[in-house]
C-alpha cells in the first residue's frame, strides 16, 4: 500500500489549528470569576434574609429564597458550562476515579452539553416567572404585557430544549447505527 507522507506544512498548518482550542482556556477562567460573583451576590442576599427575617412577610421571604434558588441555578449552569465545556472543547480534565467528578462528565459531548444547557435555562426561567406570578397583584404593580413576554420566552426555551433533544436523539441513534453497520 501507497502512503504518501504528510506534507509539513500542512501537518504543521494541523498543529497550529488544534493549538488554537487552547484560546477558550480564558473564557473558562472568565467564567469561574463570574461565578465568584454570583457567590458573593448569594451571600449578600442570605445575609440580607437572615438579618431582615423578623420583619419581612411569607411572601417576601419566598421571594428571596426563589432569588437564592436562582442564584444557585445560574451557578450550577455556569458550572455546566466550565466543566463541561473545558472537557469537550480544550482538554481533558482526568478526573477518572475521582470521588467528586459529576456522573454526567463521563458522557458528555456537545450535544448533551447543549440540552443539559437548555434545561437549566428552563430552570432558571421557571424561577423568574414564579418570581413574576407572585408579585401579581402585590404593592408593585406588574406590566401584564412584560408577564405575557416573559411567558412566551420560557415557552421558547422549552420548545427549544425539546427541539435540541430530539435533533440529539436522532444524531445518537444515527451514530449508534452506523457504527452497527460497520
Amino acid at each position: 500500500m501507497n502512503q504518501q507522507r504528510p506534507n509539513p506544512s500542512v501537518k504543521a498548518l494541523g498543529s497550529f489549528i488544534f493549538l488554537s482550542r487552547w484560546l477558550q482556556a480564558p473564557l473558562y477562567v472568565g467564567l469561574i470569576a463570574a461565578q465568584g460573583v454570583y457567590v458573593y451576590h448569594f451571600m449578600l442576599e442570605l445575609a440580607h434574609l437572615i438579618m431582615d427575617a423578623p420583619t419581612l412577610t411569607e411572601k417576601e421571604i419566598m421571594l428571596i429564597v426563589l432569588a437564592l434558588i436562582d442564584v444557585v441555578m445560574i451557578a450550577n449552569l455556569l458550572v455546566m458550562v466550565i466543566v463541561g465545556g473545558y472537557e469537550t472543547f480544550v482538554s481533558r480534565l482526568n478526573l477518572d476515579n475521582h470521588p467528586d467528578q459529576p456522573e454526567w462528565l463521563s458522557h458528555v459531548n456537545a450535544g448533551v452539553l447543549k440540552v443539559k444547557l437548555a434545561t437549566a435555562l428552563i430552570g432558571i426561567s421557571s424561577i423568574n416567572l414564579l418570581q413574576t406570578f407572585i408579585n401579581l397583584g402585590g404593592k408593585n404593580p406588574v406590566d401584564h404585557e412584560n408577564v405575557m413576554w416573559q411567558v412566551l420566552v420560557h415557552l421558547t426555551f422549552v420548545v427549544s430544549a425539546l427541539m435540541l433533544a430530539i435533533t440529539d436523539r436522532i444524531s445518537t441513534k444515527t451514530a449508534t447505527e452506523a457504527r452497527a453497520h460497520h
